[in-house]
């Protein structure tokens, strides 16, 4: 690697970086539009260890239709900052949500998220690791009834 090769990385990761948190912003704020326009056309999103059938969501489009039918009915959804870690094209996010309902459940759920960028900065791949029973578990049935009917008849 030359000099120059190790100052674009180094201007790439932090690019990435600071991408990844205006990310969390906009989600937090559910700024579903603004949301979209992180992804590339073919991005991945994916809560591993769910065994989602077809890996995920895929596109803009799916992502947020996916994260909207979880988040829409939810009173509040709050960000927890943590630890990030970034090195060349990816950028961990060690963070927690607050999710608030209207019927007095709160559960907080601690996660990683691991992104990865594109050349021209925008995610391609958004895996979140999750013990996601610590968010079922503590969610109003009437929640987990809404998100089971899934999102990909939604759009």
């Amino acid at each position: 690697m030359t000099p120059a090769d190790s100052t674009n990385s180094t201007n790439s990761t932090e690019r990435n970086k600071a991408t990844a948190a205006r990310f969390w912003v906009a989600l937090y704020a559910h700024d579903w539009d603004a949301v979209a326009s992180f992804f590339t056309t073919d991005a991945n999103y994916v809560d591993v260890g769910t065994g989602e059938t077809g890996g995920g969501a895929h596109g803009p489009d799916q992502i947020v239709a996916r994260l909207r039918l979880g988040l829409d009915p939810v009173d509040a959804h709050n960000h927890v900052d943590g630890m990030v870690l970034a090195e060349g094209n990816a950028v961990i996010t060690e963070h927690a949500e607050e999710w608030v309902f209207s019927t007095g459940e709160r559960v907080v759920h601690p996660f990683a998220s691991v992104m990865v960028f594109s050349e021209d900065g925008l995610i391609e791949r958004w895996w979140d690791y999750s013990n996601l029973s610590n968010l079922l578990d503590n969610a109003p049935a009437w929640w987990i009834e809404h998100i089971a009917q899934g999102y990909r008849d939604l759009n």
